[in-house]
């Protein structure tokens, strides 16, 4: 079964269909993309809704866009197929005014560079096409790899395998392994949320801008999730000294779990013990307290 098949199938003329496998060459954007997929679409969606002067005029003359991440050598992932609706200009001005935009530099997209006047952004809406198989169907992707777009008609793009469970979301790493950027706390995938909001104990912050690091601890509502998306809203979490910071440079680890019924005097005599163990006060770390 290929491809072609399952849009013939859906009376979908593959005529007018573009294919693209999206593999961004920014590191953390491209590890970052399938969660975005899940837990931010319309950022996703923002992701490929501005191509190439070459890609755009192909957008303009289809009706449709199949789009997979790059899964790997030689395979790609469905994440949907979106309808190509109107098109309109936006300058450099423009487009870095678009909150989606904003939000994939963060991750560090290199978007519209102004090298020409303006770029055209595409209307694209998400369809109900196998959207049971997001995230779950593989397909294999024809040589040469790089080739990141294609016509549907003019290829044989196989089915690979459909997975029981969807390959969007990575394995949550043990909870000593865990790193998170500040970025990331926004997107965590939701089986992490529901495993983070379980789990109490004491977090560290660390600044690569200059090595300095903040010690903390959770044990209200949500645990570390709760207190990890106060960060995530503010990029400060109410932390005086960290106000001062730009909290991109960011990264959350854990440093200890604690019993889920531990009373909160006790954690905070543990965040306590931590703060002295890693010098974390001020002036060498970022608690000032």
């Amino acid at each position: 079964m290929e491809l072609n098949d399952l849009l013939d199938k859906k009376g979908i003329d593959p005529r007018q269909v573009l294919v693209f496998r999206h593999r961004p060459f920014e590191p953390e954007l491209n590890k970052r993309l399938g969660w975005l997929a899940v837990a931010a679409p319309d950022v996703f969606n923002a992701y490929q809704q501005t191509q190439s002067e070459k890609v755009e005029k192909a957008m303009a003359g289809c009706s449709y866009v199949a789009s997979f991440i790059g899964h790997e050598a030689g395979k790609a992932l469905f994440v949907g197929l979106y309808s190509v609706g109107a098109s309109k200009p936006l300058t450099f001005d423009e487009y870095w005014r678009v909150p989606a935009y904003i939000e994939l530099k963060k991750l560090g997209m290199k978007g519209f560079g102004g090298e020409r006047p303006s770029v055209l952004w595409f209307e694209l809406g998400l369809t109900d096409f196998y959207s049971c198989w997001k995230g779950k169907l593989i397909v294999k992707w024809p040589p040469p790899e790089r080739q990141w777009w294609r016509r549907a008609n003019k290829n044989v793009i196989p089915v690979d395998v459909i997975l029981q469970e969807s390959a969007l979301e990575d394995k949550m790493p043990s909870w000593d392994e865990l790193t998170l950027n500040w970025t990331d706390l926004g997107i965590i995938p939701k089986s992490w949320r529901d495993v983070l909001a379980q789990t109490r104990g004491i977090y560290y912050i660390f600044d690569e801008s200059d090595g300095k690091g903040y010690v903390g601890s959770a044990y209200g509502e949500d645990n570390l999730l709760g207190r990890w998306q106060e960060y995530a809203s503010s990029g400060h979490g109410g932390n005086a000294l960290l106000r001062k910071r730009k909290p991109h440079n960011f990264k959350f680890s854990i440093l200890q779990r604690v019993s889920p019924d531990m009373e909160p005097n006790e954690v905070i005599r543990l965040e306590t013990k931590w703060k002295l163990r890693l010098h974390s006060g001020s002036p060498f770390g970022l608690n000032d307290n």
